[in-house]
């Protein structure tokens, strides 16, 4: 198979995953509440850290010298905390439908007796939910571009772009293993609690590692999804929480493939 046989397999499989989600009403709902609950927590946290920053430039008139804050660096700091917490429930929703509903449906029989490779679906469906995704973080992108850049002295976009790339790099990292459990199961509800399950445990790895201590809290905090997305977010490009990401990610895939191959086998 050459490359742009390849390559045509994966815009086939990548097409059809991404026209599916923009052609479900659900994931319009999916959208609308997370794009409400996300526009009501950035007014919140702008109008908190506004008053703050008032309540400390009051403490300087008076003498009690306070340090300067740089207000949108904390405010995209902690926006972007919000949203990766927020992702935790959104994501498995977006994954669950991934292999669960092929097999539903029974056109995973479909796929085995396909020319496309298994690695190439796999990736096909993982590049299309994780596409939808970043569509729904534009309008957040767009107004939070709208507030921040017009500070004195003006805000780097840069910076907000860095602090959403570490966002999707948490959310490619979900969605893989989503994936993975989705490939397990017909059912897309227990897809979906599986996979917040899974999260969660790989989220709070960091609370888990401070009650345990020694090696093994370091072996914990190293995998923990938070850690590294805090790492990120913080500005802080680090090295070490991009190959984590990517190696759930990579693992994700390879689970994925491992299992479906599986499937093929026992019903070929």
């Amino acid at each position: 198979m050459n490359v742009r046989t390849i390559w045509a397999n994966f815009v086939a499989i990548y097409r059809k995953e991404l026209q599916g989600y923009f052609a479900t009403s659900l994931n319009y709902v999916i959208a609308g509440v997370y794009w409400f609950v996300a526009g009501v927590f950035y007014i919140i946290l702008f109008n908190a850290v506004q008053a703050n920053v008032a309540a400390q430039d009051l403490q300087g008139q008076a003498g009690l010298g306070a340090p300067p804050v740089d207000v949108p660096a904390v405010i995209l700091e902690n926006y972007l905390g919000v949203l990766g917490s927020l992702s935790l429930f959104v994501l498995p929703l977006l994954s669950m439908n991934l292999f669960a509903q092929e097999r539903q449906q029974g056109t995973l029989e479909l796929l085995a007796t396909s020319p496309i490779t298994t690695t190439m679906v796999a990736i096909g469906k993982l590049a299309g939910v994780l596409t939808f995704f970043i569509t729904l973080l534009l309008p957040i992108l767009f107004y939070e571009s709208l507030t921040l850049l017009q500070s004195e002295p003006p805000f780097s976009f840069g910076l907000i772009l860095l602090g959403h790339g570490a966002l999707v790099l948490l959310a490619a990292a979900i969605l893989s293993l989503g994936l993975f459990i989705s490939a397990t199961t017909e059912s897309t509800l227990l897809a979906a609690v599986g996979t917040f399950g899974l999260i969660l445990l790989l989220w709070i790895l960091q609370a888990i590692a401070d009650r345990t201590g020694g090696w093994l809290a370091n072996i914990l905090r190293h995998f923990s999804l938070l850690q590294n997305y805090t790492s990120l977010i913080q500005g802080s490009v680090s090295s070490t929480s991009i190959v984590v990401f990517l190696s759930y990610v990579v693992l994700g895939l390879f689970l994925t493939v491992q299992w479906v191959d599986g499937l093929r086998f026992q019903r070929a």
